[in-house]
């Protein structure tokens, strides 16, 4: 683990933390010094190595399995969370998928569980975590450079729902700022993962810096945002995208 952890003794909670940006996140703020639990949907494989290797290198992580299209069960993980980490700090609300159609091929399904896990779901457990947030703590959410520019045909309803997040980031700053609570968004753009793998050269050409960012530098903002010297930082949607929305 790194020297400087500016994070010791906070306590933090990462929704979908077991792969991508969301490892990437889990994996910072651990290494800052943060008590981390992170949530997944299904993959406990990837959940206990992720866990393993913090271990290792000196970190402290949990995994907590919850489906975040299930609000509810999410609230309920979220208090299991704060139970076991003696309070809460730190909330990264980073679980989404994405469902590439055109509007003529979307599905009410694909809508419904876009809009559940993107929308919904970072909502209320916001709403739960403000049960137990004291002053100084740290709401970051994880939105996408779509909110600021349309990517390619078949992002809409992706689009869309990075757009309510960015849009209810802003709102709830207003709410929380006098708690001393701040509610800030990150919007990454194309970050190598399991998700692009195999679209890179497209996706490269499209991208001015002539890159895709690494997992660890929207992970690095977002542990920046979790910090000491951000408390000022607030309603703010920072983008990351090697100026592809410039």
């Amino acid at each position: 683990m790194t020297n400087y952890q500016p994070l010791r003794g906070k306590r933090a909670i990462v929704t979908g933390g077991s792969r991508g940006i969301g490892a990437a996140i889990v994996r910072k703020l651990a290494e800052q010094g943060a008590t981390v639990v992170f949530t997944y949907s299904a993959n406990a494989e990837a959940a206990q190595s992720l866990v393993a290797d913090i271990k290792a290198s000196g970190g402290s992580a949990f995994g907590l399995q919850a489906d975040s299209a299930d609000a509810t069960g999410l609230q309920d993980a979220i208090r299991e969370a704060v139970e076991t980490l003696g309070g809460l700090d730190i909330l990264v609300n980073n679980a989404g998928i994405l469902v590439h159609a055109l509007l003529e091929n979307m599905s009410h399904a694909d809508f419904d569980r876009t809009m559940a896990i993107n929308v919904r779901a970072p909502f209320f457990a916001m709403q739960e975590a403000a049960r137990h947030m004291l002053a100084g703590g740290r709401i970051i959410n994880v939105s996408s450079n779509v909110a600021v520019s349309a990517a390619v045909p078949g992002s809409s309803v992706y689009g869309l729902s990075k757009s309510a997040v960015t849009a209810m980031t802003r709102s709830l700053a207003h709410e929380f700022a006098p708690r001393g609570i701040t509610v800030n968004a990150v919007q990454p753009g194309p970050t190598a993962t399991d998700m692009t793998s195999g679209m890179e050269d497209f996706i490269i050409g499209r991208v001015p810096a002539g890159r895709m960012a690494a997992a660890s530098e929207p992970a690095a903002l977002v542990a920046y945002l979790a910090g000491p010297d951000a408390g000022f930082i607030n309603g703010a949607a920072v983008t990351i995208d090697g100026a592809m929305t410039a």
